[in-house]
């Protein structure tokens, strides 16, 4: 008889009997199913990206804590550029527009404007997964 992993087991026994699961406590805990994580909602994006940009851009404790993987690599490759604002200098001030939710994709995201000097403005996007915890900007796609 070959003998089977205990998480195997454990699961062959939810399976065939889910009843005795209550009382055997030692072994629901491994096949337990982690709590689904709380969707984050439109207007918690959009709060979220507001304080993340303020009036001119993300601080650097945000850039470290409240960014993906993915933006702080590509950061490390653009080093004359920077990624979250899809720009080389501070802008004058920074707006962030209606937040658009995709359930089905499990993101949300926002365009963001940056005003400059002599009146020039830009756009870029911000995206958010809906899952992120602690709620971070996952991606920036600038416009031009």
């Amino acid at each position: 008889m070959k003998l089977k992993p205990y998480s195997l087991g454990a699961l062959l026994l939810t399976l065939l009997a889910p009843a005795t699961l209550s009382s055997v406590p030692a072994l629901a805990s491994p096949v337990m199913a982690s709590p689904v994580p709380e969707r984050h909602s439109a207007d918690v994006i959009g709060r979220f990206l507001a304080g993340f940009y303020g009036e001119h851009g993300p601080t650097l404790h945000d850039r470290e804590t409240r960014v993906s993987q993915v933006l702080k690599d590509r950061q490390k490759e653009s080093p004359d550029a920077d990624v979250l604002l899809c720009a080389q200098n501070v802008p004058r001030r920074i707006v962030v527009g209606p937040v658009t939710v995709a359930q089905s994709a499990e993101v949300g995201w926002a365009t963001v404007t940056t005003y400059w000097d002599a009146g020039l403005t830009d756009t870029f996007t911000a995206y958010v997964r809906l899952d992120s915890q602690p709620i971070r900007v996952d991606d920036v796609i600038c416009a031009g």
